[in-house]
C-alpha cells in the first residue's frame, strides 16, 4: 500500500494539547483526520468535546470503543475506587497513570491510518509528563514508532 505522507490522523482525546495537535496538523497537512478512544474514562465529556471539535474545523472524526482498561482498573480515570490527586505507594505513579493507555491508543490511530493509506500520526504526548507517565517518554514514543513501522510494514 502507497502511504499519503500529504494526510495525518490526530489522535484526538478533546483536551488542550490534542486540539492543539489537530490545529498543527491542520497547517501542515492537506487532509487530516481524527480519531477518539473510549476507554471507559470517567470524564466523558471528553469525548463530546473531541466530538465537537473535529466537526467545528470540518474533519472527520471516528470513536473507536478500547472499554479493557476500565476492567483493568487501578487508576483514577477509569476506576471509581482510586482517588484522583494521588500517588500508588507500590509504583510511585500517579494515580492517574493509566498504563499502556498511549501505546494502545497509537496502536489504535495506527491501524485505523494504515486502512486509509495514511502514515503521519499527530498525537499530544507531552515530554514534561514523562515523570509521572512512563508512556509519554521520547524514548517510548520512539521505540513505539519503530515497532509500528515495522509492525505495519510502513517506511
Amino acid at each position: 500500500m502507497q502511504a499519503n505522507t500529504d494526510a495525518a490522523v490526530v489522535l484526538l482525546s478533546g483536551g488542550q494539547d490534542s486540539t492543539t495537535c489537530l490545529a498543527w496538523a491542520l497547517a501542515r497537512f492537506r487532509r487530516v483526520e481524527t480519531v477518539t478512544i473510549d476507554y471507559g474514562q470517567r470524564h466523558r465529556i471528553e469525548i463530546d468535546a473531541a466530538i465537537r471539535i473535529a466537526k467545528a474545523v470540518g474533519v472527520p472524526q471516528s470513536t473507536i470503543p478500547c472499554d479493557s482498561f476500565r476492567a483493568l482498573g487501578g487508576n483514577s480515570l477509569t476506576s471509581d475506587e482510586a482517588v484522583a490527586g494521588g500517588v500508588r505507594s507500590d509504583t510511585g505513579l500517579p494515580n492517574s497513570f493509566v498504563p499502556g493507555r498511549n501505546l494502545v491508543f497509537l496502536t489504535l490511530a495506527a491501524a485505523y491510518a494504515w486502512q486509509r493509506g495514511i502514515s503521519e500520526l499527530v498525537t499530544g504526548v507531552c515530554q514534561t509528563d514523562y515523570s509521572g507517565y512512563p508512556d509519554c517518554r521520547p524514548d517510548t514514543m520512539a521505540a513505539l514508532a519503530q515497532a509500528l513501522r515495522l509492525g505495519l510494514e510502513a517506511e
